[in-house]
């Protein structure tokens, strides 16, 4: 029989497994993190038999490479397409305003739209700051099917070791 502080952190485990898949859509939550220590939490609540050590490494690295291709793979979009600085700026402001204002899909819209508003700011024409805010969309849709599909995995692999 489990005892109650097992079954809780199983519990607030699958919760964080949860808010992992959540936090792919809300930047203020960081989903991979969740994820990962909902795995740690139940390891650590079956004295660390469910998932090998190099599983948790792996995904562990996988978490912090996550971390780092969400700043990263928005602003290659960006640079691939020539973004300004105008660009980049009303990326950020557009993508702020939108989270607040439709979210959760207006973080993306939001971007979009606020690298278009930025580059015709800088004295882009049309075209070009539509190319510039398609870049920006490109590279953050990477990122959350990145981030989506990781934090699958790691539910998946949750919910698989605890049934």
């Amino acid at each position: 029989m489990a005892s109650t502080l097992t079954i809780l952190l199983i519990i607030a485990g699958l919760l964080f497994a949860l808010l992992g898949i959540i936090g792919c859509i809300l930047p203020v939550i960081p989903g991979p993190v969740f994820s990962f220590i909902s795995l740690l939490m139940l390891s650590y609540s079956k004295d660390w038999q469910v998932f090998s050590q190099t599983f948790l490494i792996v995904m562990g690295v996988l978490t912090v490479m996550l971390g780092m291709v969400d700043y990263v793979l928005p602003l290659l979009g960006a640079k691939t397409y020539n973004a300004s600085k105008y660009g980049l700026w009303g990326s950020v402001l557009g993508m702020l305003a939108g989270i607040f204002f439709f979210p959760p899909w207006g973080l993306f819209l939001g971007a979009f739209a606020g690298a278009i508003g930025g580059e015709i700011i800088a004295g882009k024409d049309g075209k070009k700051a539509l190319r510039v805010g398609w870049g920006i969309f490109l590279g953050n849709m990477a990122v959350l099917i990145f981030k989506l599909s990781f934090c699958g995995a790691a539910l998946f692999f949750y919910v698989k070791k605890i049934l």
